[in-house]
């Protein structure tokens, strides 16, 4: 049973529709591309997903439902002799799997074979020959009617205007014989033709499919005739259709007849054997004289292929398996401002977690204010995401389209007010970037490595504020990886230190290069990250990589970490600078190490309400946790002591009563930690 849809759901689906069907319009009709056809991809893949979860709201003219395409009104329209199909898609193994399961059953467990083949990027075409004869050419349009575009076929030079004569294939020169394939722009023209135009001072062209698909549908055919295009054969069709009993069958006759096909073609009996030549070509796609998405699977027989039939408007026997998108869409959660060592403020996009070329992303740099005005990028966005060079997460563009109405551009110079109110910022003449006025690198520094050696953090003996300053100032230290680099012979220059104090710093140096865990997390400074919030982090993901790692909602899963939270933890490791300062660690062999909790109180936790008058609440804390007991800083299900001090508040003692957990006061609680 599916929940019933909110209203706010409803209305993504809507857009979501609109937009797609917007998109494949301008795609295949038009032969324009509003937006790249792996964002695309990951706008319908969502639609799929939100209409599977509420399968009440599925309607007839959904995007999920029907082949995409029309003919164009300039060109004369060709009904085709079997409908030209589309393909269901497919991510991962596991849907591969699933999908063999459902045509075993169907087949009613008879032995099957998969054929596969690498999926072509490019206009699918009909070719028609008539006792041998090439007699016309019709594009798939919307699967039912094509275009006629013969006179422009015509001028593919890798096109047979006769089926060659071949003693295995005589049958299929006479009649009627349908060759289906791929019309597309090979990688290497593609680029010599874009060189061209730019030495003439001419626009470069978008993508080799598109230019493809638009070529085919000029009107001059001697202007497609100076076009390096390609035809790529993958189907062979007759009346009788015994006379093509497999697709392997099909590929190897294209060969004797005369066409140019994919010789990668395989087929295997097994998911194990289907996954290989996937993950194979996953990376080596790129080698490819033609560019590719994803692959096709079907079944080879072709007869068990017929008696499957179609559901909706895909054919049960077949699926195309996606390659993860080097693009893809997601919404903008939020903004997060991160403050770098100079001062200056980075805003970062925070979004729900989407996968691109293999990694889950959730967070990118939107570099300055101008560029989030430039791109007009809001919270609440869906935004088309990219990698870079395959590696750092970018904003390419807003779906305009999917905006919500109650959406308010990004204030930046608020949002400085609001995350930094300590800071007052400005904007010098020249430059993009807001820095904060009257804070220099060395006094942001000094702060956050006083913080870093303090004592509810790495704890670092002698490592206080003025020999912080004093290292800083003297230029051997520039970031708080950079304490660990430190020579006896270069502090021993310094006017604050003779030789015993010397030794005494780097000696407490190099024994804090393997801190607990939860105390190194806090002493990073991450915004809105105390201590108490470093050890549920902790307890929570067991390493720092983890931590790193870490999607919003599982941050937002934690007692007492709320989406402000979450955002600066996320934000604060999406920062170059931090990233950089974490590898700088780990070279100079520092290393975190996870507390393994022990003593009578291990399995424990507490939770402190009130004033203690014998110790204060960290005291405490400290006690708790060398005792190996866990302190929490709410009552939560797994909370075995609420201790109840003086000026007790009701909320804790509250839901302390709600999970049964046990109240003690300070007399109690001292007795246990005796």
């Amino acid at each position: 049973m599916s929940l019933a849809p909110h209203k706010d759901i409803i209305e993504r689906i809507n857009n979501l529709r609109e937009l797609i069907n917007d998109y494949r319009y301008h795609y295949h009709v038009l032969d324009e591309s509003t937006m790249s056809e792996a964002a695309a991809d990951s706008l319908k893949h969502e639609l799929a997903q939100l209409e599977e979860k509420y399968p009440e709201l599925v309607t007839s003219d959904s995007p999920t439902q029907r082949v995409a395409g029309g003919a164009l009104p300039g060109f004369t329209q060709v009904r085709h002799s079997s409908r030209m199909i589309s393909l269901n898609d497919v991510f991962s193994q596991e849907e591969v799997s699933d999908w063999i399961n459902r045509t075993y059953k169907l087949a009613n467990n008879s032995s099957l074979e998969f054929f596969i083949d690498i999926k072509m990027d490019g206009l699918a075409c009909s070719l028609i020959y008539q006792d041998g004869i090439f007699t016309q050419a019709v594009t798939r349009g919307d699967g039912f009617v094509g275009e006629d575009v013969t006179s422009n076929v015509r001028t593919i030079k890798n096109i047979p205007l006769k089926l060659r004569e071949i003693s295995e294939s005589m049958k299929f020169l006479n009649g009627r014989t349908e060759i289906r394939g791929e019309i597309v722009m090979l990688k290497k023209d593609f680029e010599n033709l874009n060189k061209q135009r730019l030495a003439a001072g001419e626009p470069e062209f978008a993508n080799p499919r598109n230019l493809a698909a638009g070529t085919i549908r000029q009107l001059d055919p001697r202007l497609v005739a100076q076009r390096p295009l390609h035809f790529r054969a993958y189907d062979l069709i007759r009346d009788d259709p015994s006379e093509v009993p497999t697709n392997m069958f099909a590929y190897e006759t294209l060969s004797g007849l005369g066409f140019n096909r994919n010789r990668e073609a395989a087929v295997y009996k097994n998911l194990v054997g289907i996954m290989k030549f996937v993950d194979n070509w996953n990376k080596k796609r790129h080698d490819l004289p033609f560019n590719t998405d994803g692959i096709v699977i079907k079944i080879n027989d072709r007869a068990k292929f017929d008696e499957l039939g179609i559901v909706g408007k895909q054919p049960r026997g077949a699926v195309a398996f996606k390659y993860m998108a080097e693009k893809a869409t997601t919404v903008v959660r939020d903004i997060v401002i991160s403050l770098g060592r100079t001062g200056a403020a980075t805003p970062v996009a925070v979004f729900n977690p989407t996968v691109i070329a293999g990694s889950t992303v959730q967070h990118a740099s939107l570099h300055n204010s101008d560029e989030i005005e430039r791109k007009d990028i809001r919270i609440g966005d869906t935004v088309i995401i990219y990698k870079a060079g395959d590696i750092i997460p970018q904003v390419e563009s807003v779906v305009v389209e999917l905006r919500p109405k109650n959406s308010k551009p990004f204030n930046f110079e608020a949002a400085l007010a609001e995350q930094f109110s300590e800071f007052t910022f400005e904007r010098p003449d020249g430059e993009v970037v807001y820095r904060a006025k009257n804070i220099n690198s060395s006094i942001l520094l000094i702060r956050a490595l006083s913080h870093f050696a303090s004592k509810g953090a790495l704890d670092i003996d002698t490592l206080g504020e003025k020999n912080v300053s004093a290292l800083v100032n003297a230029g051997l230290v520039n970031d708080l990886a950079d304490i660990y680099d430190l020579k006896f012979e270069q502090v021993i220059k310094l006017d604050r230190f003779a030789e015993i104090s010397a030794h005494k710093l780097v000696d407490a140096i190099q024994n804090a290069k393997s801190p607990q865990l939860e105390r190194f997390v806090y002493g990073l400074g991450v915004r809105h990250v105390g201590i108490q919030t470093a050890i549920d982090l902790v307890n929570k993901f067991n390493s720092l990589d983890a931590i790193k790692n870490a999607t919003i909602d599982e941050l937002l899963s934690i007692d007492g970490v709320g989406e402000v939270v979450a955002d600066s933890i996320v934000a604060w490791f999406s920062d170059e600078e931090n990233e950089a300062l974490l590898a700088k660690f780990l070279q100079f062999g520092v290393t975190p190490q996870l507390l393994q909790r022990s003593g009578k109180l291990a399995g424990k936790s507490f939770v402190i309400t009130g004033s203690l008058e014998n110790m204060s609440r960290d005291e405490a804390a400290d006690k708790i946790r060398i005792l190996g007991g866990t302190f929490q800083s709410a009552v939560a299900k797994d909370t075995s002591y609420l201790v109840s001090g003086g000026k007790v508040g009701g909320s804790k003692l509250k839901k302390a009563e709600q999970y049964n957990v046990k109240i003690i006061n300070e007399s109690e609680l001292m007795e246990i930690l005796s």
